[in-house]
């Protein structure tokens, strides 16, 4: 995809791993944190879509569930006003009475996600269920098992199922759940991407966190994925809107989050650890939404960091973090003291 112009930065793409896909380094989530293709009107929507080209974001994500479907209604509407030469990817989040027969209930998402997003196929599916040793592991109200994931007529073999019917190209899951399963499962070379949890508050899934960090720990989950060339999609960089000031709780963005996936994160107990993070706002470093993506840009492992938006400025402002510098030395110190200490230091 040629870059598009602009005089201040260039978009840089990153290959989402086996895929092949050539992805821009900043995706659109299109949830309902940010809002945008949730509580927009369709002019918003049109709006932010077009400025979103322009900068140079291909790659764009949604959900049955965000919204109860108007997600994949508003993004399929712009879609086809617009035609852009875009990958799209959706999901398929299964419930407890769901596993009694998952091929139907993969089936019957994918009758859906299709139609509403005015699409014969989608680029990506992602299964969205936390996955655990056991169900209901961890505490998770919803959970599933490796044996529903990966067993004799599970979520793998279903998505098999959908992908030979040419309904899907490439096949995800979202990496929520318990470390030990979401291991096994990426090493089971069913899939071909995987969302992982990475933000500065919680990094353990790209870096090995000292004996101090009180978060759960995804173990390097990153270098995983790496060694089975399966492609990462960096989520929740912005830790549920927390790094992104409270600007990103007004407007079209969800008010409150709350519990946001894994243990010891819930949006309060995050706020407080973020006010200690203000001494990443030096040099060209101008606010923390900046310094949470291109912190997550940094590791190599990543091929996009999915940013969730509710308005123009901030599609910019992610954008613009697309090929800039790493943090230094002095800050990443830094944060490592914080991880140690719980973010007490």
């Amino acid at each position: 995809m040629p870059t598009q112009p602009n005089k201040r930065f260039t978009m840089n793409y990153r290959v989402l791993g086996r895929t092949g896909l050539r992805v821009s380094e900043i995706t659109f989530g299109c949830g309902s944190v940010g809002g945008m293709f949730v509580r927009g009107t369709h002019q918003d929507q049109v709006q932010a879509m077009s400025r979103a080209l322009e900068l140079g974001i291909n790659y764009f994500d949604t959900a049955p569930a965000y919204g109860d479907g108007r997600s994949e209604t508003n993004l399929g509407l712009v879609l086809a006003e617009l035609r852009p030469q875009a990958i799209v990817a959706t999901k398929v989040h299964l419930r407890d009475a769901d596993l009694q027969d998952i091929m139907s209930a993969v089936q019957r998402s994918l009758e859906g996600s299709p139609r509403r997003l005015g699409r014969d196929s989608v680029d990506v599916l992602q299964f969205h269920t936390h996955v655990a040793m056991q169900r209901g592991g961890a505490g998770w109200l919803e959970t599933v098992n490796l044996r529903d994931v990966l067993g004799k007529g599970g979520v793998a073999d279903a998505f098999d199922a959908v992908r030979s019917q040419g309904l899907v190209r490439f096949l995800g899951f979202t990496g929520l759940g318990e470390t030990d399963a979401l291991h096994q499962v990426i090493e089971s070379d069913r899939f071909d991407l995987v969302q992982v949890y990475y933000n500065i508050l919680n990094p353990s899934a790209g870096l090995a966190m000292p004996p101090g960090f009180k978060g759960q720990d995804f173990r390097r989950l990153i270098d995983i994925a790496a060694g089975s060339k399966v492609g990462v999609v960096a989520i929740r960089v912005l830790a549920g809107g927390v790094l992104g000031g409270a600007e990103a709780r007004t407007g079209l963005a969800m008010s409150s989050v709350g519990e946001i996936g894994i243990p010891g994160s819930e949006y309060e107990v995050d706020e407080l650890r973020a006010k200690k993070l203000g001494f990443l706002l030096m040099g060209d470093v101008k606010s923390l939404p900046q310094a949470a993506i291109r912190f997550a840009l940094m590791q190599r492992g990543v091929s996009t960091a999915l940013v969730g938006f509710s308005n123009l400025r901030q599609i910019e402002e992610a954008a613009t973090c697309s090929g800039k510098g790493q943090l230094s030395r002095l800050e990443m110190g830094r944060l490592r003291e914080l991880w140690a200490s719980d973010f007490r230091n």
